[in-house]
């Protein structure tokens, strides 16, 4: 028989692997980089997200669409980013109801300049910060003496 110790690790660990496999009609988004931007949509399924609805805002005007177009039958989208405009720029790729915005950062060239995730290193250290202290509570909470 494991302690509760043991079981309450192993349910944390097992609630943070959760939000993965319950999210429910997902959608994930990925970009690459050939000559210019290529999106990929996919629900969380892996089936491609074929007719999505695209819309592109420029790093300088974020409110008004720069491009709109729609996904191919294999979830795609190209698209070159005006060079002249460095900085983030955000894809929405929507279809019945379902959808999702990545961010893309691109340098003076129109390439891509960071990771693809779009959090900046500060909300990166936050997130993990996060975490850790989530754990820390929670192992700390399991671990006290009881009255």
């Amino acid at each position: 028989m494991i302690s509760k110790k043991t079981a309450a690790i192993l349910t944390a660990i097992g609630l943070l692997l959760l939000p993965n496999a319950a999210a429910a009609h997902g959608v994930e988004l990925s970009y690459e980089t050939v000559q210019g931007i290529e999106i990929t949509a996919r629900y969380d399924s892996g089936e491609p997200m074929a007719g999505g609805q695209v819309t592109v805002y420029a790093p300088d005007n974020p409110a008004d669409p720069w491009l709109t177009g729609t996904c191919d039958d294999a979830g795609k989208f190209f698209f070159t980013p005006d060079p002249e405009q460095p900085g983030w720029w955000e894809v929405q790729v929507r279809l019945a109801g379902h959808g999702d915005l990545i961010r893309i950062e691109t340098g003076a060239g129109g390439g891509p300049a960071a990771d693809g995730t779009g959090f900046t290193t500060l909300q990166k250290l936050v997130m993990v910060l996060a975490v850790a202290w989530g754990l820390a509570g929670t192992a700390l909470f399991f671990s006290r003496r009881k009255s």
